[in-house]
């Protein structure tokens, strides 16, 4: 606070290397809390954290659990518990959810068709991707584009004008 209030040459510099230290704090304290879920904590799991890096490297693989499996150094059975154990979800669920995470991103900032984009994520036909689509995100990737375009703030001027 005394570097904000007397603002001296570098002094916003120190702040937001401060805040950077205290968050870096704060998610290794979160991080060391034990019987703690989440792909954050996996990530600090060398096999998990493996398999997790593969899928966000690369989602349109074709991952199964055999090849993520084997990714983790680990058996099959061995690793869908502890995936599961350690994540919250199973691995291909997580796997299901990051791709909808990135289309969702991808509808709202590339302009990409939807049958470019289920091509793009692993899907091989766009109906097998909006089911999936509207399973996790809760509507259909045509109903998110539009939402994303009644919510953005241009339209919102538009209609006030």
């Amino acid at each position: 606070m005394q570097e904000l209030r007397q603002r001296r040459p570098g002094g916003f510099l120190i702040v937001e290397h401060l805040a950077h230290m205290i968050l870096i704090e704060a998610l290794r304290l979160h991080m060391g809390a034990r019987d703690s879920v989440g792909w954050l904590f996996a990530l600090t799991d060398r096999q998990i954290g493996a398999a997790i890096a593969a899928m966000h490297e690369d989602p349109a693989h074709a991952w199964t659990l055999q090849t993520l499996a084997e990714r983790a150094g680990m058996s099959r059975s061995t690793f869908a518990l502890k995936f599961k154990q350690t994540v919250g979800a199973s691995p291909l669920d997580y796997l299901t959810r990051w791709r909808m995470m990135l289309a969702g991103d991808r509808l709202m900032h590339s302009g990409d068709p939807v049958s470019v984009i289920a091509l793009a994520l692993g899907y091989e036909s766009e109906s097998a991707f909006s089911t999936a689509f509207k399973r996790v995100m809760g509507c259909s990737p045509r109903q998110y584009s539009r939402r994303l375009e009644t919510d953005s703030p241009a339209q919102g001027e538009r209609e006030a004008a």
